[in-house]
């Protein structure tokens, strides 16, 4: 009878990298405090050695899961923090470890991907990932639980954002204050996300019968984090000063945009609402003490629920699927109140 292969373990790893098994470790947990030239030997040596972490002897006897991993494009940005939060919050009563898993902005699908080569999660939340068959199929290989959120798949429980929904609101409420030329800051790379806030703000347009200005549809330089960021919207802004064409209200694609954009609006003398309009999307904290008008999108409320529901699906599996799509709200402050409608 043929010999059953021996299991490789973290130790042969750690040997054959040439490193400690506290720094094998720490690359399986995604730690940042590893050198990028270490995490290449590591996971090296991982591929080569066909290596998957061992399941510890609880899980073997409880059939639980005890790692839970996040995948998300970043989460040091307000909206990701926010969910996050929410996240947190409800999975305090669940014996579980967490492993945040940052899949990058610039290529989430493939950050994932690359994900499962690690083999350490016994559930995942994903945060805004587009599922593509190729992800699609190694989470239906790993039989593992999933629930995404900001992102929708007809296998996977999920909780999707209205984001077309949310831009037809904001182009409504600026054509509804009496702004005539409205435009847009959107981020530098396309995003679903931000193509459906796009879509949803020439809707509104189309609707009301106002004309759509290309040339007021503009982007800032920065493509850190996409273009979701304050420098991205403080450049869009100097944009519109270079083509000395501004228009009467300025849609943001985020709130984050809308913090740059007013802080370039104001260096450049321009007052807010009384010169400009100026509006934001997420509702983050500071969008409150900015007076940001803004589309609250629920963000923490949305987490708490994805992760009530994997809770829901690892203690008593799953025979339907909860696929949820959440609308936002309109938050109206004084950034769009128009003074000629006073």
């Amino acid at each position: 009878m043929k010999a059953k292969s021996k299991k490789i373990t973290i130790y042969q790893v750690a040997q054959r990298a040439g490193v400690a098994i506290s720094t094998v470790s720490r690359v399986l947990n995604n730690s940042p405090n590893v050198s990028e030239k270490t995490k290449e030997k590591v996971n090296e040596a991982i591929t080569a050695l066909n290596f998957r972490p061992q399941v510890s002897a609880r899980k073997l006897a409880s059939r639980e899961p005890q790692m839970l991993a996040i995948a998300v494009p970043s989460f040091t940005t307000p909206y990701y923090t926010e969910i996050l939060k929410g996240v947190k919050d409800e999975i305090q009563d669940m014996d579980l470890d967490i492993v945040i898993y940052n899949t990058g902005s610039r290529n989430p699908r493939e950050g994932i991907e690359n994900f499962f080569y690690r083999g350490t999660a016994d559930a995942v939340i994903t945060i805004s990932i587009h599922f593509t068959e190729t992800i699609h199929s190694h989470f239906q290989a790993s039989a593992i639980p999933v629930v995404l959120i900001g992102s929708s798949h007809p296998e996977y429980d999920f909780f999707e954002l209205n984001n077309r929904k949310g831009g037809f609101m904001a182009g409504e409420h600026l054509i509804k204050q009496g702004y005539q030329r409205l435009g847009m800051i959107k981020p530098v790379l396309d995003t679903k996300t931000s193509k459906e806030r796009e879509n949803g703000y020439i809707d509104a347009l189309k609707e009301f019968k106002m004309p759509i200005e290309n040339q007021l549809f503009i982007t800032g330089e920065s493509s850190k984090h996409a273009g979701f960021t304050e420098e991205a919207g403080f450049e869009a802004i100097y944009k519109y000063d270079r083509m000395d064409d501004f228009p009467d209200a300025i849609f943001c694609s985020n709130d984050t945009q809308a913090i740059g954009a007013y802080h370039a609006l104001r260096k450049l003398g321009l007052r807010i609402p009384d010169d400009i309009a100026l509006m934001g999307y997420d509702n983050i904290k500071f969008a409150k003490y900015l007076d940001l008008t803004t589309i609250d999108q629920k963000m923490y409320s949305v987490g708490a629920m994805g992760i009530k529901r994997l809770a829901e699906i690892i203690r008593h599996g799953s025979d339907h699927k909860i696929q949820k799509v959440i609308d936002p709200i309109l938050v109206a402050r004084n950034s769009t109140k128009n003074p000629e409608n006073t």
